[in-house]
């Protein structure tokens, strides 16, 4: 890098492509954990939620997914997956499992018992209580779920760059980048994958604020 600018203005112009695809592979690689992730931990949050025993193993086992090291949990896989989108995703996925549960349960938990009388009192079948009273009420920190753990995913889907080019997404540029002693490189992947963590992190915020315009509204008479 002796003489090098921070920033190779000429390549960054002839990789806009490149650079797009990389976007792309970075969005899709996180769509696919977090979508997968919310259904089973929407799963396991129904589960525990009847079965309240359940709640407390279903918090610690995933805990301790979360604590193993991405990089030793990756390694781990290949020998049992080999280099495939499995591989990337397992990890993504379970990361996930321990900002899900717990924000969707604690999001049904905070439904007012009154308010669950009330619409038994209004002759509300189990289910059209659930998707009309409990559901709209827990809706603020199930969207937090969604929020706090698609950022998180954005993140450690760089993580997924020392399993090649095919599952890095931005993080193949970092990693190329280091390789190569490229700042660019660097600068290009880390930069477009904080700024994508950044507007998710908006997007979610708006959302919220669409699906829940009373919780808006609540927060501001106070």
């Amino acid at each position: 890098m002796n003489g090098e600018p921070l920033v190779r203005w000429d390549w960054l112009w002839a990789h806009l492509g490149p650079i797009a695809d990389r976007i792309g592979q970075h969005l899709y690689l996180t769509a696919i954990a977090v979508g997968v992730g919310f259904v089973i931990s929407f799963a396991l949050a129904a589960v525990s939620i009847r079965r309240r025993r359940l709640y407390p193993p279903v918090v610690v086992v995933a805990t301790a997914l979360y604590t193993i090291p991405s990089f030793a949990l990756f390694a781990a896989l290949v020998a049992i997956t080999g280099l495939s989108i499995l591989t990337a995703e397992i990890p993504l996925v379970l990361y996930t499992f321990i900002l899900f549960v717990p924000n969707i349960v604690a999001g049904f938990d905070a439904v007012p018992w009154d308010v669950l009388d009330a619409a038994d009192g209004m002759g509300f079948t189990a289910g059209q209580r659930w998707w009309r009273v409990e559901l709209p009420l827990a809706l603020p920190l199930v969207v937090a779920s969604l929020r706090l753990a698609t950022v998180s995913t954005i993140g450690l889907v760089t993580v997924s760059a020392i399993l090649g080019d095919r599952f890095g997404g931005l993080g193949y540029y970092i990693l190329d980048g280091y390789h190569r002693t490229f700042t660019t490189e660097i600068l290009v992947g880390g930069l477009l994958s904080i700024g994508l963590a950044v507007l998710a992190d908006l997007g979610f915020v708006l959302l919220q604020r669409v699906l829940t315009p009373w919780a808006a509204a609540r927060a501001v008479s106070r």
